[in-house]
């Protein structure tokens, strides 16, 4: 039986796996290319420098707990010094929970593109992506919602997309359109994680009479 996790419990698997054995998997990849070029210097230095981001990275998310205004420093300054690092993305990702805490829209829609552009795999892209078409709805920027969406994204999060293309089309007045892409995210198997999709659909129903 297929297994379907809401997209808190995606970034939290994420998060969990690379807490484990991110030190593991980068010291492979750096072990078989320095063992191809024979410049152990260089794997040593490397994997060096990793685990030094991934304690840093643990560091900054342990201090979300505390001091709110100094995890954001932290975590601004941690994204611009590991750009290129796995990790700069979950970080974004915290951030723009962060902010969509306090409603400032404009600043997780800023965190998410960052957590976009950064993403080490498809899945945390496609997590970020839908995060920020939601954002965009909720800013009443319905079109570019749309858009963000019309991307290329792994088949296991065609619900997500098409429940989101509802809420945008159902926000413009596209009723039709809401009651497809709905149906389609139910197709998808989007009940399996959010029984309110089902909720969505049949007010659609109630809210067109009959002919």
């Amino acid at each position: 039986m297929e297994t379907y996790q809401t997209e808190e419990q995606q970034v939290e698997a994420i998060k969990k796996f690379w807490q484990e054995n991110g030190n593991y998997i980068i010291g492979g990849l750096v072990l078989g290319f320095a063992g191809f070029i024979g410049f152990n210097y260089y794997k040593d230095n490397k994997l060096a420098q990793e685990e030094a981001v991934a304690a840093e990275y643990q560091t900054v998310i342990e201090s979300q707990a505390g001091d709110h205004e100094g995890f954001k420093v932290k975590a601004d300054e941690f994204i611009k010094a590991n750009g290129d690092s796995s990790y700069a993305s979950l970080t974004a990702l915290s951030l723009a929970k962060d902010a969509a805490e306090h409603q400032d829209w404009e600043k997780v829609s800023a965190h998410l593109s960052t957590a976009i552009d950064t993403a080490p795999s498809q899945e945390i892209k496609a997590i970020a992506t839908i995060r920020l078409a939601r954002v965009q709805i909720e800013m009443a920027a319905f079109d570019k919602a749309l858009a963000t969406l019309a991307g290329e994204l792994p088949a296991a999060f065609k619900a997500s997309v098409e429940e989101v293309k509802g809420d945008a089309y159902l926000k413009q007045g596209k009723q039709e359109l809401a009651r497809n892409a709905y149906q389609a995210a139910v197709d998808a198997g989007g009940l399996e994680t959010n029984p309110t999709l089902q909720m969505k659909l049949d007010d659609l129903a109630q809210a067109t009479p009959a002919i």
